[in-house]
């Protein structure tokens, strides 16, 4: 896994194969698969690579089909479904081992001005207040295993807190969790790269907040948790190495799966994307249990 923006960049810099087919790399990884947001963001990058750069990617919708495999690159195949006046949309089929593994359709705009309104970013404690998980995690066990701590060395977490702790019950949304990102440090200067970049780290901590009011926590081993899609909406430009609020909340929880919506806000306080995901949210069966 990436361990800061350089090496993001490098993993996400596909090889062309062909007009429309692209060849994505793997980087070393205690994960027992491919994170999903690294197939979003390869995925996005070939997309935008068979698109004129006079449009930019608006809105993408995908779905985890299977595990991928750390140790085999990615094949990412393109196809043109449109070339408008206006938009363009291309669907794009993640393989490895010859079966797929991830889904994407993305559309793209040329950009226009509009209608503009926006919800205003909640009120929250800056990230220089906000919780470092990393270092209190460090700090609050430090014997625990930190074999798996440089796989998120390219995201800075600040935790902000979740209607489980810290963020009050508002009487409506019973599911909530707030934290603020932003890659590590300094992207190349191309909104290309902070495009994809966000869409690499907006796969992480979402489920938080489907968890928050059952008591389970990201990572507790009697939880199993797996990805099922993802689908973002970019509204407005924005610096993806620069702090961004991920204001989450889920509306539902049921049937093994999880519902999560998260607003996206610049440090400004600008709403500059949106973001949707329902995952796999399962208890393990424990050894002995009837089955």
């Amino acid at each position: 896994m990436p361990r800061n923006a350089e090496e993001l960049v490098r993993l996400l810099d596909l090889e062309r194969l062909d007009d429309n087919l692209f060849r994505g790399r793997q980087m070393p990884s205690t994960l027992p698969r491919v994170f999903g947001g690294q197939a979003a963001a390869q995925a996005v990058v070939a997309a935008t690579r068979t698109v004129d750069p006079a449009y930019a990617v608006h809105s993408l919708h995908s779905y985890f089909l299977q595990p991928g495999d750390t140790q085999a690159p990615t094949i990412f195949d393109v196809e043109n479904l449109r070339d408008g006046r206006s938009f363009a949309t291309r669907r794009v089929l993640a393989r490895q081992h010859g079966r797929p593994i991830y889904a994407l359709t993305a559309n793209f705009q040329i950009p226009e001005d509009g209608y503009d309104h926006a919800e205003p970013m909640p009120t929250v404690v800056p990230p220089e207040e906000a919780t470092d998980v990393r270092a209190a995690q460090r700090e609050l066990d430090p014997g625990r295993d930190t074999s798996h701590d440089s796989e998120w060395d390219v995201a800075d977490f600040r935790y902000v807190g979740s209607s489980a702790d810290a963020l009050a019950a508002d009487g409506e949304q019973t599911a909530r969790q707030q934290l603020w990102l932003r890659v590590s440090s300094a992207l190349p200067e191309d909104p290309f790269w902070h495009v994809a970049a966000f869409t690499y780290l907006s796969d992480m901590t979402l489920m938080g907040a489907a968890l928050a009011p059952h008591g389970v926590r990201m990572g507790d081993p009697d939880l199993l948790i797996a990805s099922l899609d993802h689908s973002v909406w970019f509204h407005r430009p924005f610096r993806a190495d620069e702090w961004w609020l991920y204001d989450q909340a889920s509306p539902s929880a049921a049937g093994g799966r999880g519902l999560v919506l998260a607003k996206v806000y610049a440090h400004d306080g600008t709403l500059a994307a949106s973001v949707a995901q329902e995952a796999l949210l399962r208890r393990r069966a424990r050894a002995g249990a009837r089955s």
